[in-house]
């Protein structure tokens, strides 16, 4: 898999909103070796989207499409200034990456110094953190550049993700749990409360 991740501050949230839409309806189906998407909106006015692809070949090919461009050339105005992109060459799904039916999304970004280990942590956390945790859904990690990372975790819901955030836990987990939190450095989070997914084929927007 590949992770395309975007984001910058919006100047025209309706507007933003509009180009997705009928990216989903007009640009989506020619977009081969398209997966699925993740996008909202942050507190802060940032605009978070996360795109997966079954290559970067494939990645590639959909942004060399004329009509991607085009599309582009209209979302873009709907910023307010640059837009960061980040390409994720690696990534690391946990319980299978996540569920278009979460309806909380939290965007954890940050520099690391050992993403090796960050994955392995990662994994090897699974099945604890899945049963101590039932509203997480899953996660997408994605590392790009030398030490750059991405994480996308999906709730049910963020009600339950607030709750469970305060439970006290087991020292063998929480041993493994301080250590990602000290590899993971510096961490921008990121809650989208109203996320906008897409499977291929398939669209589920949460602001209704």
């Amino acid at each position: 898999m590949f992770l395309q991740v975007f984001q910058g501050k919006v100047a025209d949230e309706d507007g933003l909103r509009r180009c997705m839409d009928r990216w989903s309806e007009e640009l989506q189906p020619g977009a081969h070796g398209y997966l699925g998407s993740t996008c909202g909106m942050s507190d802060d006015g940032t605009f978070v989207c996360l795109v997966r692809f079954e290559s970067e070949e494939a990645a590639r090919r959909n942004s060399d499409r004329p009509e991607q461009g085009e599309w582009w050339a209209e979302c873009e105005r709907c910023f307010d200034g640059p837009v960061a992109f980040m390409d994720c060459a690696d990534v690391t799904l946990w319980l299978d990456g996540g569920s278009d039916e979460a309806g909380f999304v939290q965007i954890l970004e940050g520099h690391t110094p050992d993403a090796h280990r960050m994955r392995e942590l990662l994994r090897q956390t699974e099945s604890r953190m899945h049963e101590l945790r039932p509203e997480i859904m899953g996660a997408t990690l994605g590392t790009y550049g030398e030490d750059g990372y991405v994480e996308a975790v999906y709730f049910r819901s963020e009600a339950e993700a607030r709750e469970h955030e305060k439970m006290e836990m087991p020292d063998d987990l929480r041993d493994m749990l301080q250590e990602e939190e000290r590899i993971m450095g510096k961490v921008t989070y990121y809650d989208l409360h109203n996320p906008m997914m897409m499977s291929a084929g398939a669209a589920t927007d949460r602001h209704g």
